[in-house]
């Protein structure tokens, strides 16, 4: 493996949600507070003419014996079939990271309003982008039925 490098969060989460379940998450309204020690109102400039941001976070509560290098069952679910941690989307992933696109809601400053963003209270916020047609997938998605059972009630 590479060397590692370091990174310093953003940014912070602030939710309601401080246990990591895995339903429901358009119900959540949360927040990202940026680092007002770096970041200035000016961060966040142009931020609210667009609908969407991808937010890239880390999973920090993950204990190291809880990380999954091979491959195991989508939420455990031995009925589905077992597949590789990079087939997955869980977070229990090797570097942590955690990715999800959600409705901005409103810009306050250094405070970025959010729904459905499935991240707990506290988490650190890596890096926000904004979603642009431009960058969506091109042609038609394929994905195996157990994803989109996996998805049934998480938004």
């Amino acid at each position: 493996m590479r060397d590692p490098f370091l990174m310093r969060p953003i940014g912070t989460v602030r939710c309601t949600r401080s246990e990591a379940s895995d339903d429901d998450w358009d119900a959540e309204l949360a927040r990202i507070e940026l680092d007002t020690t770096v970041f200035g109102d000016e961060a966040l400039m142009g931020m609210d003419s667009f609908s969407h941001a991808e937010v890239i976070f880390l999973f920090d509560r993950v204990p190291d014996a809880k990380i999954v290098t091979g491959a195991r069952y989508p939420r455990g679910q031995t009925d589905w079939p077992k597949i590789g941690i990079f087939a997955q989307r869980g977070k229990n992933r090797p570097n942590r990271l955690g990715a999800t696109i959600c409705e901005i809601r409103a810009v306050e400053g250094t405070v970025l309003h959010l729904k459905g963003l499935d991240a707990i209270d506290g988490t650190p916020v890596l890096d926000i982008k904004p979603v642009m047609s431009g960058f969506q997938p091109r042609g038609d998605l394929r994905e195996p039925g157990w994803a989109k059972a996996i998805m049934e009630a998480y938004w």
